[in-house]
């Protein structure tokens, strides 16, 4: 009898784990199928935090276990392009008890008030500078604010709901607070007919040079296309010419006579005193303006660890390459007047790329998802971009490699 209660007990503790983070990742799963109701957001966002703040410690780190490999199991799909596919289950198990760490801190201190400000703070924390994971992004597409004010006050709510019930009904309290009640502010679209050009270019292709020529002209194809049909301006996605462009005066000049007749923003590497950059171009008449990147991607394009570490992992995994460098600070692209905020992928959903935006209201954002897809990576990806978005009153123009293009408007 006592065995058959310990295997029900152990049950019950691997379920509600399990069930909490399949809550705190619907809303991921949700949008990837199409299935957007603010109701069913709210309604399983609340439920996950409240699950969070209730469930015991081992099914805590059960839940961060599996929300780890729900949310990011798809960062392990770049080791392919690496040649280290046979890592990919060691990178996935290493994400899940990483996540599982910081759930298992959550009850570091056995007291009920003690969890919501530990999950507050967890919204603050970001492992070696990753700052995807974000659990207010739980109601980005629900009835309530994502700020952190927000945020906190529906923690607070839900611990009401978990206290006697005398204090239970005090849960509508910061509830009500946590409500959106603002319509959004839709952004004047910009004067200027923009092509934002869909590439499906497969990264395992990519950089072979065998394929260079073919992908410089699919490249050149979507320009000419652009200016058949009269647009103003067109957009290539990250690293859609894959080559140093700065060093190639052939393809730059013939790039600056296209730009005689249609503005082109392209993604391209660049190189400069002993320095390889993540960049983009923008090409206007005969001039040429290039944008560095701000902020590069944790173990992707930069390893956030001591020199010696640093430089063991590029010689074990990377074939001996350096880290990228990275520019001090954002660039704008002034486009017939109106002022586009530059970003490259993973740094359009960090905060640093939105500093000093002074009234700038518009942002070209490329990105290159071939590296993850197919995933939810592009879904999670869209959910912060309309968070940063909203957070920063910024209208964004996604166009990306391998995913689908998109326009932000808050």
């Amino acid at each position: 009898m006592f065995l058959v209660k310990q295997i029900n007990f152990n049950k019950t503790i691997i379920i509600k784990g399990l069930i909490t983070a399949i809550l705190l990742s619907s809303f991921i799963y949700l949008q990837h199928f199409d299935i957007n109701y603010k109701i069913l957001n709210s309604v399983l966002g609340l439920t996950g935090i409240y699950f969070l703040l209730t469930i015991p410690r081992i099914s805590l780190v059960i839940a961060g276990f599996f929300t780890g490999i729900f949310w990011f199991y798809w960062i392990s799909f770049s080791f392919i392009y690496y040649h280290i596919s046979y890592l990919i289950p060691i990178a996935i198990l290493a994400i899940g008890l990483i996540v599982a760490f910081l759930f298992f801190l959550l009850d570091a201190i056995k007291k009920p008030i003690f969890r919501v400000f530990a999950i507050f703070a967890l919204s603050f924390i970001e492992p070696f500078g990753f700052n995807w994971f974000k659990l207010e992004l739980l109601f980005e597409s629900s009835y309530f604010q994502t700020s952190k004010l927000a945020f906190f006050l529906i923690l607070v709510s839900m611990f009401f709901l978990t206290r006697k019930n005398k204090y239970k009904a005090l849960f509508i309290i910061p509830l009500i607070f946590a409500f959106n009640y603002s319509k959004p502010i839709k952004i004047k679209e910009p004067d200027l007919k923009i092509y934002m050009a869909n590439m499906h270019i497969n990264q395992d292709t990519k950089w072979n040079k065998k394929n260079r020529l073919n992908i410089i002209n699919k490249n050149l194809d979507e320009i000419d296309y652009a200016i058949q049909e009269k647009y103003d301006l067109i957009i290539l996605p990250e690293t859609s010419l894959p080559i140093l462009l700065n060093k190639d005066e052939f393809l730059l000049n013939y790039l600056k006579r296209r730009a005689k007749k249609i503005d082109i923003i392209v993604g391209s590497m660049s190189y400069t005193k002993n320095n390889y950059y993540n960049s983009s171009y923008y090409f206007s008449k005969d001039k040429v303006q290039i944008a560095n990147k701000v902020v590069l991607v944790p173990f992707g394009e930069k390893i956030p660890l001591p020199k010696i570490l640093r430089d063991f992992i590029n010689k074990i995994f990377y074939d001996g390459a350096s880290d990228y460098s990275e520019a001090k600070a954002p660039t704008d692209f002034n486009i017939n007047g109106f002022k586009f905020r530059n970003a490259i992928c993973y740094e359009a959903t960090t905060d640093k790329i939105f500093e000093n935006l002074n009234g700038t209201k518009y942002m070209i954002a490329i990105s290159n998802n071939a590296w993850f897809t197919p995933s939810i990576e592009p879904t999670l990806q869209k959910i912060l971009m309309r968070y940063y978005a909203k957070k920063y009153n910024i209208m964004i123009y996604h166009v990306t490699n391998d995913s689908k293009n998109f326009i932000v408007n808050p």
